[in-house]
């Protein structure tokens, strides 16, 4: 089985999703959650916090591949420079552990998922439920992002979409 950790990054809340992809592709989810950091801390607090938890979800769970959300550039320049410093430590701290590091854009994520690359957030989330197998639509919003990232990455593994690697 392949072991797939999906990572929504934020400063404030990173999300992540564990999956495993067994033989024929079916995918069931392992684990899910976030890592939270607090807004009044200071930042080199709060991105070590972030470095730490990846460190974990590698102790725990092995992932055999990580796939992230490709950055986009952010309305707010302030949230985007935010966002692309808790990425920079997510990568740098997945970079150290392994180097099968995939990145998806939200299209391909959507297209992966639901079939159509115009898909709503909640058409997303159902179809991320119902392909894991689980009884409620995941929660907080960044871990059912992690794993539908995740579940792009199951879904491309192996084939010609994995030009995506970083």
């Amino acid at each position: 089985a392949l072991i797939i950790l999906g990572l929504d990054p934020g400063l404030a809340i990173l999300g992540y999703g564990v999956i495993e992809v067994l033989p024929g592709k079916k995918m069931r989810a392992v684990d899910y959650g976030c890592v939270y950091t607090e807004a009044h801390t200071p930042l080199p607090d709060r991105l070590m916090k972030i470095s730490d938890g990846i460190g974990q979800l590698f102790d725990v769970f092995k992932p055999d591949a990580v796939a992230m959300e490709e950055l986009f550039f952010a309305k707010n320049v302030k949230t985007g420079i935010m966002v692309a410093q808790a990425r920079g430590v997510a990568l740098e701290g997945c970079a150290r552990r392994t180097r099968e590091l995939y990145e998806y854009t939200p299209l391909q994520v959507k297209s992966s998922v639901t079939g159509y690359g115009r898909a709503e957030k909640k058409q997303i989330m159902e179809m991320t439920r119902i392909l894991l197998g689980l009884d409620k639509i995941p929660r907080p919003d960044d871990a059912a992002d992690a794993l539908a990232l995740a579940v792009c990455h199951g879904h491309s593994a192996g084939s010609l979409l994995t030009q995506n690697r970083l």
